[in-house]
């Protein structure tokens, strides 16, 4: 490796299979004290040819997003959330797409995380993290990117978050879309959701119990039927958390229907 930063130096790291480097690398590789590595960095920045996600990491660009100056968020999520040493996965509406749910392309990348990450914008890459209590015991899967593989929650996972916390859905309408073509495109499996439903409230499995009967996936739903029947005792809860606790009782999934659901199916 060249002691220069150029953009030769850069595409000879990527042709070696590399996508980043530590600052404490990137000082060894040029020969300086890795205070100077920023400045060394800069011009590169300003190119878009390098990017820093988080402090200490430098990610480089590929020719065909250099105009972005940044790569697409699944394509370093991995090797930051690894920089960074947090447990995650690519949730919620990202998720969902992924898993072939594309009637609403989300606007930014939705990620579960162990322990606090803040939020960041970089270029046209926008990151939302969110803690996800018991992250490391929820199901999840690993999917390919073009620089490897990312952790997404598996589709089970996706639609009882997506059910936890409508508001990073879009709202519950546009989660009872996303969980209609899951329910269809991702084969949802019954057995895998009752297993998933342990690390959830009973709010969330009542809620998405209601709205998998909501957009006609009765036989999905069915199998939630006895994990809510156990606890049939307890107070019903809201199908939106946000709205006020009004409107009629649906008996068999214990959910005060508080607002109109009308997905786009």
């Amino acid at each position: 490796m060249p002691r220069t930063w150029t953009s030769d130096a850069v595409d000879q790291l990527l042709a070696h299979g590399r996508t980043s480097v530590t600052t404490d690398e990137a000082a060894a590789l040029l020969g300086v004290p890795a205070d100077h590595v920023r400045v060394r960095m800069q011009p590169l920045v300003h190119s878009g040819m390098v990017f820093s996600p988080a402090r200490g990491l430098w990610v480089a660009v590929p020719p065909e997003y250099r105009t972005w100056k940044v790569t697409p968020g699944l394509n370093f999520i991995d090797t930051m959330m690894s920089h960074l040493g947090r447990d995650y996965y690519v949730g919620w509406l990202s998720a969902a797409e992924l898993h072939g749910a594309a009637h609403q392309r989300p606007q930014v990348l939705q990620v579960a995380v162990d322990r606090r990450v803040r939020d960041r914008d970089i270029g046209r890459v926008r990151l939302r993290f969110a803690e996800r209590t018991g992250l490391r015991d929820l199901p999840r899967q690993q999917r390919n990117v073009p620089t490897g593989q990312v952790w997404v929650s598996t589709p089970e996972v996706t639609v009882f978050d997506l059910a936890a916390d409508p508001d990073l859905g879009g709202g519950i309408s546009n989660v009872a879309t996303v969980v209609g073509e899951l329910a269809e495109e991702a084969a949802l499996d019954p057995q895998r959701l009752v297993e998933a439903s342990e690390h959830f409230s009973l709010a969330t499995v009542r809620r998405l119990g209601y709205l998998l009967g909501a957009v006609e996936a009765s036989s999905v739903a069915d199998a939630l039927r006895p994990v809510v029947a156990s606890r049939h005792h307890f107070p019903p809860d809201l199908l939106s958390p946000a709205s006020p606790a009004v409107g009629d009782l649906d008996p068999g999934w214990r959910v005060r229907v508080n607002t109109e659901v009308e997905p786009d199916l």
